[in-house]
């Protein structure tokens, strides 16, 4: 059996997307620890990260292969074309899973025993858009487990409503509206073969206004968390320059490659910063 190489694999698994997961880890680490944490915290928790983002891109493309197969835009991608196996695809997927849960027991019991969550939601999500298009959500709730699980990490307690649980109900909000942009890529491929995106059903401007409402409310919950928590002159000039990027991600929906990739990458990083410089510590 021929081996894939280390660009399909790395194309296979849409490693660059860790730009949008990664710093919302570290802000969930930070703002469990006050501060800046152990490094040997952080990088446990970046290797579950990347674990865990694995697993869930393999299964995400298994169980999708046979739509990206009939739609023009996904065919080239690597189940559909050949370029991997289904069988190496599971390899993947097991990889993923055996890296997350290596991390996950260098850390705090609470971490274990919450692990099937995230885990669970991961094989969930890439079937609801089947079913009903509120899918984009599913998207969402995946990675919002990323803080939160940071944050145990760091703390080994799951506190009452607190930041913690504002920067994840953040990164939901903000990662469903962009999945929303995303899907507009697909629009008649979806309709076509029934599945369940806001833009298929609702139309693409429709969607768009909903992807638009999510991040009004998903910027209102960054105020609300820097406002309770972070309230320190430069955080405040970083939630104006996260309002900006919104505002010009939704400018830009023409360009899904601007909107969706270029503009959420450097957004996630700007609200790592917002929690780096509104911690007292």
């Amino acid at each position: 059996m021929r081996l894939p190489s280390v660009r399909t694999l790395l194309d296979f698994v849409k490693f660059e997307h860790t730009l949008f997961s990664l710093p919302l880890l570290l802000a969930g680490a930070f703002l469990g620890a006050g501060g800046v944490p152990s490094v040997e915290v952080i990088a446990w928790v970046l290797v579950a990260g990347t674990g865990a983002r694995t697993l869930a891109m393999a299964l995400n493309r298994i169980l999708d292969r046979q739509l990206d197969a009939r739609n023009p835009r996904t065919a080239g991608r690597e189940l559909p074309s050949g370029k991997m196996t289904v069988t190496q695809a599971w390899i993947v997927a097991a990889a993923g899973l055996g890296l997350f849960y290596a991390a996950v027991l260098q850390l705090p019991s609470l971490c274990l025993t919450l692990s099937p969550l995230p885990l669970a939601v991961f094989v969930v999500y890439p079937l609801l858009k089947r079913f009903t298009p509120l899918a984009h959500f599913g998207v969402g709730a995946a990675l919002a487990f990323g803080p939160i699980g940071a944050y145990i990490a760091v703390t080994n307690a799951f506190l009452p409503f607190g930041s913690v649980h504002l920067l994840a109900l953040f990164t939901f909000l903000w990662v469903s509206g962009f999945d929303v942009i995303y899907a507009t890529l697909d629009e008649e491929s979806d309709r076509k073969e029934g599945v369940h995106s806001l833009p298929a059903t609702m139309g693409r401007p429709a969607a768009l206004r909903v992807a638009a409402a999510v991040h009004v409310a998903a910027f209102l919950t960054l105020t609300w968390l820097t406002l309770r928590h972070l309230s320190t002159p430069p955080a405040w000039a970083l939630l104006a320059a996260i309002g900006a990027l919104l505002f010009l991600e939704h400018r830009q929906v023409q360009r899904v490659d601007l909107a969706f990739f270029k503009i959420n990458a450097a957004l996630g990083f700007v609200v790592l910063a917002l929690v780096w410089t509104g911690l007292p510590g």
